[in-house]
């Protein structure tokens, strides 16, 4: 179902670019937001769940898929989304649920355009990471920079995937070291500089949304701890903890 919606899907056009996104099923609308160790493809599974109640919009963030890269700050990337709003006619009833890279993209939205939607869902997210794994990063850009793409895929692999997960699902696994091979390493790269850079500790309070902010318990990128300190930010916020569970839940 979701294969033939995305070669069917339309291309938005967004501030003189081209954003891609596709449409699946029709009722309120819902927004997906990936995470940065791939594309809108990590939804595959669940998309025709809620395409039979939801209008589901589909967008491979700038850098991914056919959408050209933003800039290199979270914010710019949060704009591009309220551009696509704008050019899609996405009312103010649109829930947001997002993972890893695309949670930190829907901070950034919440904070600068959150009037344009209502529900958030965050899965795997900081407000700023801690040292060490802006560090790692770091390192991760540089490694891709240096090596291109491939030089990155194992440890995107095994901070995404717990090692009971990749043993017991490896074509999954191997699914998404697929996808990932296909990636542009400038933007992969840029992505991360970005997410080490960012600092959305003092502007949580401003979040109006109803939120809620799940962690997978396994989690190495961006552990429970951390994922608690973002909810307690953001005013009325629930938070879940995944048992068994490492980036992408």
């Amino acid at each position: 179902m979701i294969g033939a919606a995305q070669r069917e899907g339309a291309v938005s056009k967004v501030e003189g670019t081209d954003l891609d996104v596709v449409r699946v099923g029709e009722g309120p609308d819902l927004l997906l937001l990936h995470t940065l160790l791939s594309d809108r493809s990590v939804y595959d599974r669940v998309v025709p769940a809620f395409a039979k109640t939801r209008r589901v919009w589909l967008p491979n963030l700038p850098g991914f898929g056919a959408s050209p890269p933003a800039g290199p700050r979270l914010e710019e990337y949060a704009d591009r989304l309220a551009g696509m709003f704008t050019a899609l006619g996405l009312g103010p009833g649109t829930d947001v649920v997002s993972n890893g890279f695309g949670g930190h993209v829907a901070i950034a939205l919440a904070i600068r355009h959150g009037a344009r939607f209502r529900r958030l869902v965050i899965a795997d997210a900081v407000a700023k990471f801690s040292e060490p794994g802006r560090e790692a990063l770091r390192l991760l850009a540089e490694r891709v920079r240096e090596g291109g793409i491939a030089a990155g895929i194992e440890t995107s692999i095994r901070r995404t995937f717990t090692d009971a997960f990749v043993a017991a699902h490896p074509e999954i696994v191997e699914d998404r070291r697929r996808r990932l091979e296909k990636f542009d390493p400038v933007a992969f790269r840029n992505a991360c500089l970005a997410l080490a850079a960012m600092d959305f500790r003092s502007a949580l309070g401003g979040i109006t949304n109803p939120t809620l902010v799940m962690t997978g318990a396994l989690d190495p990128t961006t552990p429970p701890a951390l994922g608690r300190e973002l909810a307690t930010g953001i005013p009325g916020t629930r938070f879940i903890e995944i048992q068994d569970c490492a980036h992408c839940p």
